[in-house]
């Protein structure tokens, strides 16, 4: 397929997205982040109209009545709710295109990189389904290296470690290609899981995943703090069934987190073990990329350099690494047009 330069030229008709299983960013170009919310949608089961998307959507999980269905449509990474993603997109998109005069646009998505060919085909199915004239798939680590400013088309190696909701993401990319990449299917929402496991057999108490989720951005961390740190959570205790408040250290969060943490870094020493020796000395000196929400985890970038013997460097604004790196590439089609393959897929 020809590219329309002219086309994507137009600033007004070009976005870039996101589809994250926890967050969903959208990048317009000329304007740079322009929505950024949860991966979550509110639906009348009667009616089928949406009644929320994003932060509102979001505080109904486990809260709704029987005729109102709360649910994240994605799941490690990919569409697992065709027809809720199709609509959460849809309500986004026709915002996008009312609030700044859009009749029909271009978008470039980020995916997995271990996406296959019927996810693919789910993904641009509801990105044009949504309204977009046409969609381009660029692998989320490719779009994160670019997102974090790193010259990915030099004969250098770079490596780029991308934490997302879904998905962990390992690629040494060199040339403006992936050269060898891991997909991992344990990422945030996974370590959400094992802190309700934790809290339920620990301490007897029934959490969300809303309030796992604040146990781990408040006190997570990969290797023990300088100082323990404390929260409150509120549940239902198991015995009684009454609801219930508890305090739980950093060092517990810890112990929760571990397992999945330890197999988040064998398979980034699995990526380093198959590296071609000439990039493996460009990796040592230039260091690992660290990129999104994972990379938050306090000390996370510590571990991962013990258990390597490499630098490891967190991008700025990680949550927005692969978001940032959709826009560049709409405004460096171009010079980007390496990573071109397939007829959608940049």
């Amino acid at each position: 397929m020809k590219l329309n330069l002219k086309f994507l030229n137009l600033q007004s008709r070009d976005i870039g997205i996101d589809l994250g299983t926890a967050n969903i960013l959208v990048t317009l170009k000329g304007k740079g982040i322009i929505l950024n919310e949860p991966s979550v949608v509110a639906i009348d089961k009667e009616t089928n109209n949406i009644i929320a998307i994003g932060r509102e959507a979001k505080e109904m999980l486990g809260r709704t009545p029987e005729n109102i269905k709360a649910v994240r449509p994605l799941k490690d990474g990919v569409i697992a709710d065709l027809i809720a993603t199709q609509m959460l997109l849809k309500n986004i998109i026709e915002k996008i295109c009312k609030k700044y005069g859009i009749i029909r646009l271009r978008a470039v998505v980020g995916v997995p990189s271990g996406i296959t060919e019927v996810e693919e085909r789910a993904v641009e199915e509801a990105v044009i389904h949504a309204g977009a004239r046409e969609v381009y798939l660029i692998e989320e680590p490719i779009a994160a290296a670019i997102g974090s400013g790193l010259e990915i088309a030099e004969p250098n190696g770079n490596i780029v470690i991308d934490i997302g909701g879904g998905t962990t993401e390992v690629a040494v990319i060199s040339l403006g290609g992936i050269v060898i990449s891991n997909s991992l299917r344990i990422a945030g929402d996974k370590l959400d899981e094992a802190i309700i496991n934790y809290v339920k057999k620990e301490l007897n108490l029934a959490i969300g995943q809303t309030t796992a989720e604040q146990i781990k951005i408040s006190i997570g961390c990969a290797l023990p703090l300088l100082s323990m740190e404390t929260m409150e959570i509120r549940g239902r205790d198991l015995n009684t069934g009454l609801p219930k408040v508890v305090e739980i250290n950093s060092e517990q969060v810890r112990e929760a987190m571990q397992e999945l943490i330890a197999s988040i870094v064998d398979v980034i020493k699995m990526a380093l073990e198959k590296t071609p020796p000439e990039l493996s000395s460009d990796v040592m000196e230039r260091g690992i990329v660290l990129t999104g929400g994972g990379a938050l985890i306090r000390n996370l970038d510590k571990l991962i350099s013990q258990k390597t013997g490499i630098p490891v460097y967190v991008t700025d604004a990680p949550l927005n690494a692969v978001v940032r790196g959709t826009g560049k590439a709409l405004d460096d089609l171009e010079k980007l047009k390496s990573v071109l393959s397939g007829s959608k897929k940049l």
